[in-house]
């Protein structure tokens, strides 16, 4: 096991390995890599220092573990306190579970196919208040829009499970008011480590 990963998070990347590796809708996987999350998000211990650094600039996505076939990979998302992040898709499914805070989740119904540059008609579609251990999923690809921010006193981390490897899925920002799309990627911050 990585010194720089807990033992409860390296047994948790084997499950979620095997059930990538099951197979299932994205339904399902999300399903049970949610509630595999649930059970281990009270363990003080399962983020590492380096894990839970906070960049100054923008919002931090710490590289957890990427599993080398890139069919998942695992990351703590901070937002800071006053941190919002534009309205953004994913591109594949994903789970969160709130380690740490409460985070603000807006949630948002795009209008047909997922279209990589132009416009898009994105609508609100409800927001929620996430506390620390509240798990849930965030995406699959084809519901996938939201934009999150800090709702708590303190930085609000969370464990963030993805269908691939997000610094290589291109994605999407939306602006609230004229629904241009823009591509984007994802970088990985802090504790590369694998498992």
């Amino acid at each position: 096991m990585p010194k720089s990963m807990s033992e409860s998070m390296h047994h948790f990347v084997g499950e979620v390995r095997e059930i990538v590796r099951a197979g299932g809708t994205e339904e399902e996987i999300t399903e049970r890599v949610a509630g595999r999350l649930e059970k281990m998000l009270d363990e003080p211990g399962l983020l590492t220092v380096e894990q839970l650094l906070v960049k100054k600039e923008g919002f931090t996505l710490n590289q957890i573990h990427i599993e080398p076939d890139d069919s998942f990979s695992i990351g703590a998302g901070i937002w800071d306190v006053g941190q919002t992040t534009p309205i953004h898709d994913h591109g594949t499914w994903g789970v969160i579970g709130i380690f740490r805070g409460v985070e603000n989740e807006e949630s948002f119904r795009r209008e047909g196919p997922r279209v990589m540059e132009g416009r898009a008609s994105i609508t609100p579609a409800g927001s929620r208040l996430a506390k620390a251990g509240d798990v849930f999923v965030c995406c699959t690809t084809d519901q996938d829009a939201h934009r999150v921010s800090c709702a708590s006193a303190d930085p609000v981390v969370g464990i963030h499970v993805y269908g691939g490897d997000l610094a290589k899925i291109p994605r999407l920002q939306y602006d609230a008011e004229t629904g241009e799309v823009t591509l984007f990627k994802t970088g990985w911050d802090y504790a590369r480590v694998s498992a």
